[in-house]
């Protein structure tokens, strides 16, 4: 996400580190590699005049106080007209004082309008809503079945009809069948096509007058760039838009979507879908996207989703091994799963400072489904004392996870290192010691 931006702008940064102070011209030359970076990350070319105009007005004239670098006041400043441009904050979604409230969701075909309604509804739904979905695309085939699958994956209700003849009454029933399940939310699904056309827009226009939805959610493709505002305006001319679901913006390295649609349209990015699971799907919030564009991190959202993998009573238990210096192979597997649980693990990593710049070839996903195999691989005499493998079990292990006996020993090697140090951690903190003294890298003698 925005990889290509934020290492244009890495570079930038590069540029001006050094100089003892921002002077007129040295902003200039900032500020127009700052608008070319936008441009080929397929911002519109108004929008990136105006912000990097912005950027320049606020540099010029400003002191540079002992306690930072000319280099830390710029980013400070390009971060504040980020944030700006992006929203400045985040807007949830507004719900119906009497339920039920109605979600409409609208889009083009291939946006990701049905995998959006599912991911709403999941979210919906983990906090502790009750939500209820509508299969109101009768056009495109097995779009119907699309919704019913995932409705039924997530366990959320469903309604949807084989051969349905009108749309509006189609709505209608499923809106009565959600009232008999005292379902206080509906998210309807609403039909697309590759173009915005003027029948679409009709049907459209008619469910909105029929439901008055509380939210029209336009989804959009990141990837569509600046296109995504044409598409946006098309769409307002025919429908209330309340606010924009960005999807795919996991695949998306430019960014142009992000950045040009507020500016242009003076409405909210509302979701970012982040991958192809239900629960791939965050809230839209300036200033953290603002931070990840500018190589910054995003720990807030780090933490949030370790949070939501959190399992209290197995925290306790694995910290009760530790205690007990009885930490296996069995919970090395546990923690493995649940950091994949996060989500990709080099987004993970941009989202941490200092790691936003880890590039691809830095990380290999492979590696920890090598590591889950040859784990997998070993009797659960073997993952609870590692020390009774040996050559001959190894080379079992090796066939059986498919992986080489190298890989098979440089696990168990790291995984006898990763014990000792957690025995130093407990034998230090036991003595009501300073635990970073059992690293090696504080304990070097300087």
């Amino acid at each position: 996400m925005f990889e290509a931006l934020t290492e244009k702008l890495s570079q930038t940064f590069r540029a001006l580190a050094g100089r003892a102070r921002l002077t007129e011209a040295n902003i200039a030359d900032a500020v127009k590699e700052i608008r070319r970076a936008l441009l080929e990350a397929d911002v519109s070319y108004k929008v990136a005049k105006e912000f990097t105009e912005s950027v320049k007005a606020k540099a010029i004239g400003q002191e540079v106080i002992k306690s930072v670098t000319p280099t830390q006041l710029f980013v400070k400043i390009l971060y504040d007209e980020l944030v700006r441009l992006l929203g400045e904050r985040q807007e949830g979604l507004k719900f119906a004082s009497v339920p039920p409230t109605v979600f409409m969701v609208v889009g083009l075909n291939g946006a990701g309008k049905t995998t959006f309604s599912a991911k709403l509804a999941l979210y919906l739904k983990r906090r502790g809503r009750a939500p209820f979905l509508i299969a109101a695309d009768v056009y495109r085939p097995a779009a119907m079945e699309q919704l019913a699958v995932l409705a039924d994956k997530i366990e959320v209700p469903f309604y949807g009809e084989n051969t349905p003849s009108d749309v509006i009454k189609l709505i209608e029933r499923g809106i009565a069948a959600s009232k008999q399940q005292a379902r206080e939310i509906i998210i309807i699904d609403t039909a697309g096509r590759q173009t915005p056309d003027k029948e679409l827009m009709e049907e459209l226009r008619k469910i909105e007058l029929a439901y008055k939805p509380m939210e029209v959610l336009l989804v959009l493709d990141a990837m569509t760039g600046q296109d995504a505002v044409t598409t946006a305006q098309a769409f307002r001319e025919a429908v209330s838009v309340s606010g924009f679901i960005l999807s795919k913006m996991d695949g998306d390295a430019r960014g142009g979507a992000a950045l040009s649609l507020r500016a242009a349209t003076a409405l909210p990015i509302k979701f970012i879908g982040t991958g192809e699971k239900p629960e791939d799907l965050d809230p839209f919030y300036p200033d953290r996207i603002a931070s990840r564009i500018l190589g910054m991190g995003d720990i807030v959202s780090f933490v949030e989703k370790a949070q939501a993998q959190y399992d209290a009573e197995k925290a306790k238990k694995l910290q009760e091994k530790l205690q007990k210096n009885k930490f296996d192979l069995e919970d090395m597997l546990e923690q493995l799963r649940t950091l994949r649980k996060m989500g990709n693990i080099k987004d993970l990593l941009s989202m941490i400072p200092g790691f936003s710049q880890v590039k691809e070839a830095d990380i290999d996903e492979k590696t920890f489904k090598h590591i889950e195999a040859i784990i997998l691989s070993m009797t659960p005499e073997e993952r609870r004392n590692p020390h009774i493998i040996n050559g001959s079990r190894r080379r079992r292990i090796a066939a059986g996870s498919g992986t080489s006996l190298q890989e098979v020993n440089q696990l168990l090697r790291e995984f006898e290192q990763m014990r000792k140090l957690l025995r130093s951690f407990n034998k230090l903190q036991a003595q009501g010691r300073d635990i970073r003294r059992a690293h090696p890298i504080f304990s070097k003698k300087k």
